[in-house]
């Protein structure tokens, strides 16, 4: 029992290490340049996401 709770411990600790590194690391998405989600699959876009626009 103690090797499971061990083993979970050790996996929520590196799950939120890694969201916070990725939080503090990663750019702001701008969230006026995403289509709504309701519009998803509603034809053409207009333009690409926020991984398409250059820098």
């Amino acid at each position: 029992m103690t090797h499971t709770n061990t083993l979970r411990a050790v996996f929520w600790t590196v799950l939120v290490i890694f969201l916070v590194w990725d939080f503090h690391t990663s750019p702001p998405v701008d969230l006026r340049f995403e289509a709504p989600l309701i519009a998803a699959g509603s034809g053409v876009a207009v333009q690409g996401g926020h991984c398409s626009m250059p820098d």
